[in-house]
């Protein structure tokens, strides 16, 4: 799909590809800020999210037919992050928090 984009702009809008190139690479289209860099390694099983407190946590994700309703949650790493409102907080692929404004209203 990126690639017939690319196709389509043709040779004469030469900033315009090599943007979408970027994209295709990074895989985000430049929204998302790093806020703090706490580097957390990720186990297969957890999700890991940033709590209300700012801090890294984790929780084990349920499967089918295992124990349902709220697990039990432990604190990974300590960050101290001061959350603002109309943002979205999450752990990026580095294991840093970043932040992406919230679409609101589309």
């Amino acid at each position: 799909m990126l690639l017939e984009k690319i196709i389509v702009l043709g040779r004469g809008n030469r900033a315009k590809r090599e943007k979408l190139k970027s994209i295709k690479k990074t895989g985000v289209r430049g929204m998302a800020q790093k806020v703090a860099k706490v580097g957390v390694k990720k186990q297969n099983g957890y999700l890991y999210f940033v709590d209300k407190r700012g801090n890294v946590s984790r929780a084990k994700m349920v499967r089918g037919g295992k124990k349902k309703g709220k697990q039990k949650q432990e604190m990974v790493a300590k960050a101290g992050v001061k959350k603002e409102k109309g943002y979205l907080y999450f752990i990026d692929k580095q294991g840093d928090i970043s932040r992406a404004k919230m679409a609101r209203g589309r």
